[in-house]
């Protein structure tokens, strides 16, 4: 039989197989199980993916939320655009807006104390990248991403989008001071 030409019996799942390929389909279910058995097993034990909460919501309703928050926390503005600058206390709810190429407000938050953290998109899909701590969620619109984040260590770290959201991309950054 070659690969080109049609095998001699049409029901070649009922020939018999030869001992190496049962050894390869045995190899092969075992890494399975075992690849499949790791997902949950370093998501609970490995520290490395973020648990998170999403809830579906409006884009007015989230950024009534969010202005609320930039309302009551506001500490300074920055940039050109005079971004406001948001220092909520701690154990709070606090809003970051993802939009066209833009993230809003600026967040300070506080080493040691415990914030969640609510990411939502008001136009499409957008990346939530905290480096150098390497923390990646896709924001989409429509949905209210939660996440419980306690800063380690004082500093100021860069927030990117790393799903590209049209011509300007490459300038949608901000950043995140933690004190």
């Amino acid at each position: 039989m070659s690969a080109i030409q049609p095998p001699a019996s049409r029901v070649w799942w009922r020939q018999p197989l030869d001992r190496m390929e049962i050894v390869w389909i045995v190899l092969a279910l075992i890494w399975c199980l075992v690849m499949f058995f790791m997902m949950p097993y370093w998501h609970v034990f490995g520290k490395q993916n973020l648990a998170n909460e999403a809830y579906q919501t409006t884009p007015e309703a989230y950024l009534r939320k969010a202005q609320e928050v930039v309302d009551k926390y506001t500490v300074r503005k920055e940039t050109e655009q005079q971004i406001p600058v948001v220092r909520p206390p701690a154990g709070s709810d606090v809003y970051l807006v993802a939009r066209l190429w833009q993230w809003w407000p600026i967040l300070e938050l506080e080493a040691g104390k415990s914030y969640r953290v609510h990411l939502m998109s008001t136009d499409w899909l957008h990346g939530f990248s905290l480096q150098p701590e390497n923390i990646n969620i896709e924001v989409h619109p429509g949905y209210d991403h939660v996440i419980t984040v306690t800063p380690t260590r004082p500093g100021t770290f860069s927030i990117i989008c790393n799903e590209y959201c049209g011509i300007n991309h490459h300038t949608m950054t901000s950043k995140l001071y933690v004190k």
